[in-house]
This record gives C-alpha cells, sequence and structure tokens, in this order.
C-alpha cells in the first residue's frame, strides 16, 4: 500500500512525502501507522478523525485534516491523505 501526504496553505504545496507499507496488516492497521509516521516526519500531532473524515475516506480513499481535526494549532490550511495504490 502507498499513501501520499500532501501539507497545503492557500492553494499550495508546503511539503509532501509517500509511504509504502507492505506488511501483512489490515488496511486500517496500514492507514493508522502511515499516519503516525507522517507526524513524525512533519513535527505534528495526530489528528482526530471525525465522523466525515471516516465516510469520505471509505468512499474515496482521500480525506483532509483541517484545523478542527488537530488538538494544537497549525499553520498549514490541511493535510489530505491519499490512498494512491493498493496492496
Amino acid at each position: 500500500m502507498r499513501i501520499w501526504f500532501k501539507m497545503m496553505k492557500n492553494n499550495h504545496l508546503l511539503r509532501d512525502t509517500t509511504i509504502t507499507d507492505e506488511s501483512d496488516e489490515t488496511r486500517t492497521h496500514k492507514v493508522f501507522h502511515a499516519l503516525e509516521e507522517v507526524c513524525y516526519e512533519f513535527d505534528l500531532s495526530k489528528p482526530i478523525w471525525l465522523e466525515h473524515n471516516i465516510e469520505e475516506f471509505k468512499r474515496v480513499d482521500k480525506t483532509r485534516f483541517r484545523s478542527d481535526n488537530f488538538i494544537d494549532g497549525i499553520e498549514f490550511d490541511y493535510l489530505e491523505i491519499h490512498v494512491i495504490e493498493e496492496d
């Protein structure tokens, strides 16, 4: 599985990275591990999955974490997570 993370502000890409997970874990575990890894890499607190994030991610394999998803303040508009390749 490959997951692309993009940090955006004013429609400009600030940072991005792709996390690859070839383990035998479940899809959900792979997503959570990748999110944890990118939060460490970008020095962010882990976002909270709200109901609309869960539904959007199930529907289109992509969602955006905005300021209401983070406990700490953020200096960007959103962090997007997008599954670009499944196992």
